[in-house]
């Protein structure tokens, strides 16, 4: 067998590859659908556990291997061998790259394939030092541009709902319209279509998010730019690309080249999808390659080769020169965002937004920040929807991370699925029963818009529905003055500030659906305990880490919350 016919092979052999991790990465994101609240059984989390930017990252913000995978050190170990092969063979985000890069032949009349090497190209190298640096520090803003983040993100906040939407649009106005020929009637085709698809993907009712539209246009714009470059993310943006890049500089797998058999055919540079040079002999760059074959497969002189080669055995390759005063540059801008994300009141603890609820277990916004990966499991795995990205409520530091919205949806009493399937632990994982019993939040009433105070009408929804057993909303007898001057006795619900856990049904199912007359806010919270709005001093209403009874709690999960 030719080196030819054996590169051919192995192209297709790493297409059945990467087509098999994109569907499988695809069937773990449908897995991780609500269901009653109990946590997916699917390994959702193990492209992140096989992240080694997840890895460190996380380990360097948290200085903790809590809640860590250790499995990016086989990620690694593989670098170190093979090269880049993560990148060009088992990263569904990579996958995508190809796919819309193979349209480029439609387009090539108006973009011309310009594949050669560009200084460009150490931009990933510099991003991943600024992230790296900013992590060190405690700001976790790698999740913004981590490809599995990145990826997972915009498929199950904006690809699966705009599905979803599609999908009962459709089957919907064909059950209404009824189109059929007979006794052959078309919904009878679509129904079965439409329940498989509400039971095996979405298992809920249709849920949006709100904020997604930056989220959605980053990752069209990402895959569009494969029109003007094959692989355009990968070569030039991705910090998971900038180190693997790094460390696989010197593979134990090496190309190699005959300048003899080369005719200058520049085959091999239009084939290679990360313009590692393959058609100069001695300039090969091992950091750049995906170790994908096409350089091999295209040469019809049989002029290049894949071959092992020892550890320490240098070899004529090329390097990618990223400079000191450019890596420098890098780790001061790193220093300068972190900077100007932590010279808010907010993220020095001054305030507390009101609106910014986290979910059940989530740790203090310092250490929760630190971990968080904006990933978006939580938020696709919660069952009312009631998990939104954030926008503005968290600062820039806090990005899309994960916060309750009660005018959307409410934690779901006998749910903790949100803390099973975090892959960094930023949310921790509780037991039910501990879960049931965290405060992430407090409910006021306004009394300007609750029906009992402000129009002197009956209205008892936010107690029936209130989960905490002998309920967190009781009420008041009091006389309500009639129109007619008449005097009717009403209940007026008042706020139980120790069995309120925050949970936000109460909000969500009040009447007034444009703002509520109950709303709940972080106050309250114990992962906090400077935002408390009782005053301390052993009474059941007056101290927030006393139980029903008065009795001072031994421990208390809240955290300092200050940088």
């Amino acid at each position: 067998m030719s080196v030819q016919d054996k590169a051919r092979r192995i192209i297709w052999i790493r297409r059945f590859v990467q087509t098999l991790v994109l569907v499988f990465f695809l069937v773990i994101l449908a897995a991780n659908r609500p269901a009653d609240g109990v946590a997916p059984t699917a390994p959702v989390t193990i492209f992140f556990d096989l992240n080694p930017l997840v890895m460190v990252s996380t380990w360097l913000a948290s200085h903790s291997l809590e809640g860590i995978s250790l499995l990016g050190l086989l990620t690694l170990a593989v670098t170190l061998v093979f090269g880049r092969v993560f990148c060009g063979w088992f990263c569904p985000f990579g996958t995508l790259h190809n796919a819309v890069a193979s349209l480029r032949k439609q387009f090539r009349k108006v973009v011309p394939r310009v594949e050669m090497f560009s200084r460009w190209q150490r931009a990933k190298y510099f991003i991943f030092l600024a992230l790296l640096v900013m992590t060190s520090a405690g700001a976790q803003w790698i999740g913004v541009l981590d490809p599995f983040s990145l990826l997972y993100r915009s498929i199950s906040l904006t690809i699966l709902p705009a599905l979803d939407v599609g999908v009962s649009a459709v089957a919907n106005g064909v059950y209404l319209t009824d189109p059929h020929l007979g006794s052959l009637h078309l919904r009878d085709l679509t129904e079965p279509v439409y329940r498989w698809w509400q039971e095996r993907v979405t298992a809920t009712e249709l849920r949006v998010f709100s904020g997604t539209g930056v989220v959605f246009l980053v990752f069209v714009t990402a895959l569009v730019l494969n029109l003007v470059r094959n692989r355009f993310w990968c070569r030039y943006l991705c910090p998971l690309g900038g180190m693997l890049g790094l460390i696989a500089a010197r593979p134990l797998l090496r190309l190699t080249s005959d300048p003899e058999a080369c005719n200058s055919c520049q085959k091999c540079t239009l084939a290679c999808p990360a313009a590692a040079q393959p058609e100069k002999p001695g300039e090969w760059l091992a950091s750049e390659c995906f170790g994908c074959w096409n350089c091999v497969g295209s040469c019809n002189n049989q002029g290049l080769d894949f071959q092992w080669t020892l550890p320490l055995q240098k070899t004529s390759s090329g390097s990618v020169d990223i400079g000191k005063r450019r890596a420098l540059a890098s780790v001061a801008a790193g220093v300068a965002g972190l900077s100007m994300m932590r010279i808010t009141p907010a993220a020095q603890g001054k305030t507390f937004n009101p609106a910014l609820i986290r979910p059940p277990g989530a740790r203090a916004e310092y250490d929760f920040l630190q971990r968080c990966v904006k990933c978006g499991l939580c938020m696709q795995t919660c069952p009312s929807g009631g998990l939104q990205p954030t926008w503005a409520e968290a600062g820039l530091e806090g990005l899309w991370s994960p916060m309750l919205v009660p005018a959307i949806g409410w934690c779901e009493f006998e749910c903790h699925a949100c803390g099973q399937v975090c892959p960094t632990e930023a949310i921790k994982p509780l037991p039910l029963a501990e879960k049931k019993k965290v405060k992430i939040g407090l409910a006021v009433i306004d009394t300007t818009r609750c029906l009992p105070y402000a129009y002197g009408r009956e209205c008892i929804v936010c107690e029936e529905h209130c989960p905490v057993p002998d309920k967190a909303i009781t009420f008041e007898m009091r006389e309500a003055m009639q129109r007619d001057g008449s005097v009717r006795l009403l209940k007026f619900p008042r706020v139980d500030p120790v069995r309120c856990t925050g949970c936000g049904i109460c909000e969500t199912k009040c009447p007034f659906q444009d703002l509520a007359g109950i709303r709940v806010v972080s106050a309250g919270e114990d992962r906090h305990p400077d935002n408390q709005p009782m005053l301390a001093g052993g009474d059941p209403y007056g101290d927030p880490n006393s139980d029903s009874n008065g009795n001072a709690n031994e421990e208390s999960n809240g955290d300092s919350y200050g940088y």
